[in-house]
């Protein structure tokens, strides 16, 4: 386990150049709706070399486990990716997020419903998110962000979304 760990600091580190030169040293700002309450958040989330921690509050509370009515806080590093794939589109859509975090529970539930729902989900961690962008192909932006190399990047073209996260770089 530790080893797996050490593995995903060092991925992890390994892309914050990246983040960084995708969004420059100025304020990060992101907008995200969940599709299945319609809720918003859309704002800066770091500013000043820092996360923001009320805005982060308010992403852990959007990006929750709707079923459960469960949030957890998520990894500030998912909201870098976002905008940083969201910049290199050129787009200033919101995000329409499908899925964020998962409980455990929620995660078991569709692992048996469907083979591609993995058990050891980064949902559950708050590390992944599965997104639209209005505007853009899942299949433009799964090969923007694989070419960012910032985390995982999943195509469900037939279902229409991207799942990203903020953990290894590897696609699916």
């Amino acid at each position: 386990f530790a080893a797996a760990v050490g593995g995903v600091a060092a991925a992890s580190l390994a892309a914050a150049p990246a983040v960084a030169q995708a969004l420059g040293g100025g304020a990060r700002a992101l907008g995200v709706r969940r599709v299945q309450t319609g809720e918003n958040f859309q704002g800066v989330y770091w500013r000043d070399g820092r996360y923001e921690s009320q805005a982060l509050r308010q992403l852990d509370w959007v990006l929750r486990d709707p079923g459960m009515e469960e949030a957890t806080p998520m990894d500030p590093r998912l909201f870098d990716v976002l905008a940083a794939v969201q910049a290199r589109m050129g787009s200033d859509e919101n995000w329409l997020v499908i899925s964020g975090y998962r409980a455990p529970e929620t995660n078991a539930a569709r692992a048996r419903q469907s083979r591609r729902v993995s058990r050891v989900s980064l949902h559950m961690s708050g590390m992944a998110a599965d997104v639209q962008l209005p505007g853009r192909a899942s299949l433009q932006l799964a090969r923007v962000a694989a070419e960012m190399q910032l985390g995982g990047v999943g195509l469900y073209r037939r279902d229409g979304f991207i799942h990203l996260d903020c953990g290894p770089t590897r696609r699916w």
